[in-house]
């Protein structure tokens, strides 16, 4: 990671994120006729990023109105950007349409349930997108790896997971699952970020440091579950996730691809009169309790 993109204090990278997100709002009523054509050598990262998330929302329009069901799973190395690009793709977005699905440890309860069991309730209808942050691919990851999982549970899954996912697809479910592969190098240094930025370093669990002296078996683990979930309705596409900025803009130019939709022209909408005040009469402002003005003092 170079000095301009590592923060140079605790609060770098919040005031980097507020900043983007300023430029990005000021970039999306100029890009909302869509884009402009093909992507050139000197694009900006702002720039392109509005006009993606301008197409997003389109393409957001589009399954709601049209009843789709979209599942996308993102997976990978840790610290590898999975959700720096989930981020930016729900910051644009309506949360009652596209949702993120980040499940924790389970429970003594889902232990004991079919192993697809805890992921079903979390698919998505008619009209809703359901972003995984890491999935069902526990298993054979970090389940695996660790112990977690016995070997018999483990092979289970490998021979179970491709019949699972048949069946979504041909439920009619639009299936797109992401791996984000980055370096050895790379994700050191991003460790290294987390472990000296105080704001970031909730990211940083014991099982991510833990994974570092286990690479080459995770290595060995990712090649076994691409080799027997990797098919032709449900395939795997890579990220190359060691430029974070660059991950984002071709993750969520491809993901938009993947969904066939057509431009939706906003019904346009006019503001109606606000009702009269008729008898209505205001508490006094003493009634109440307001927030201390911390900010914005006069």
């Amino acid at each position: 990671m170079t000095k301009k993109n590592r923060p140079g204090s605790t609060g770098g990278e919040v005031l980097a994120d507020a900043k983007e997100h300023a430029k990005i709002e000021r970039n999306w009523r100029r890009v909302s006729k869509g884009r402009r054509g093909v992507v050139g050598k000197h694009y900006k990262y702002v720039e392109e990023l509005a006009l993606l998330q301008a197409e997003l929302i389109k393409l957001q329009e589009w399954v709601r109105l049209k009843g789709l069901r979209v599942a996308v799973l993102f997976e990978g190395r840790d610290a590898a950007g999975k959700g720096g690009v989930i981020k930016r793709i729900t910051e644009s977005l309506n949360p009652r349409v596209c949702r993120t699905v980040a499940l924790g440890t389970p429970t003594e309860r889902e232990r004991s349930q079919w192993y697809f069991q805890r992921y079903v309730p979390h698919l998505p209808a008619a009209g809703e997108i359901a972003l995984f942050d890491r999935s069902w691919y526990n298993r054979a990851g970090v389940e695996h790896v660790m112990g977690f999982c016995t070997e018999p549970e483990y092979q289970e899954f490998l021979r179970s997971c491709p019949l699972f996912e048949e069946m979504l697809v041909r439920s009619g479910i639009i299936l797109v699952k992401y791996w984000f592969s980055v370096s050895d190098e790379e994700q050191e240094q991003r460790f290294q970020e987390r472990i000296r930025n105080p704001i970031k370093r909730w990211k940083l669990s014991p099982m991510d440091l833990e994974s570092r002296k286990h690479w080459v078996e995770y290595s060995m683990a990712k090649d076994a579950m691409f080799k027997a979930t990797d098919r032709k309705k449900t395939p795997w596409y890579v990220v190359d996730a060691n430029n974070k900025k660059n991950a984002r803009l071709n993750c969520i130019a491809h993901l938009l691809q993947q969904v066939p939709y057509e431009h939706m022209t906003p019904v346009e909408i006019k503001v109606p009169p606000r009702q009269s005040n008729l008898h209505y009469k205001r508490p006094k402002m003493s009634s109440q309790r307001f927030v201390p003005v911390v900010y914005g003092k006069p």
